[in-house]
């Protein structure tokens, strides 16, 4: 079996301690050639040696899967709360290494669904996305904000 990840490839690892049942995000880059299944090298951020992860609790680094769940619904009700979303989902896209070329808020957002808003317009690597914020499927009283490529006919154009 070969590893879809190689010397170098930026990653993102999930996992959730035991010990504190809290799920844990963090950045790193692979060191070294993995073969097999054997578990794979990483040089997480902010640590000076690499630690050990299987193929299934990481996955490469890109805007589509950059996602912040947030506690607490009212992030979502409250429009000034609504822009501070679109600061934090940045912020957390420095901490992943990714770069945005351009940033384009949405006032206050604009609704998209039921369950949500489209927050900002954003493009990174050429591409265009819109980050949105939408109640949590999996967690109750949470958010989720995510960036998403976008149809041509869901490009929000009016300001909230």
């Amino acid at each position: 079996m070969v590893s879809t990840f190689g010397h170098g490839d930026r990653i993102r690892h999930s996992a959730v301690p035991a010990e504190t049942e809290i799920p844990l995000i963090r950045y790193g880059f692979v060191v070294g050639t993995n073969r097999g299944d054997n578990p794979i090298m990483i040089m997480f951020d902010g640590d000076l040696r690499a630690g050990a992860v299987t193929e299934t609790e990481i996955e490469h680094v890109r805007v589509s899967n950059l996602t912040l769940t947030l506690d607490g619904h009212d992030l979502l009700d409250d429009p000034s709360l609504r822009q501070g979303l679109v600061n934090l989902w940045v912020a957390e896209a420095e901490c992943a290494g990714l770069q945005i070329s351009s940033l384009d808020c949405i006032g206050t957002g604009v609704r998209d669904s039921r369950e949500g808003y489209a927050l900002a317009r954003l493009t990174s690597g050429g591409e265009q996305y819109v980050l949105r914020g939408s109640l949590c499927m999996h967690q109750y009283n949470a958010i989720v904000v995510h960036a998403d490529r976008p149809n041509r006919w869901e490009v929000p154009t009016t300001y909230g």
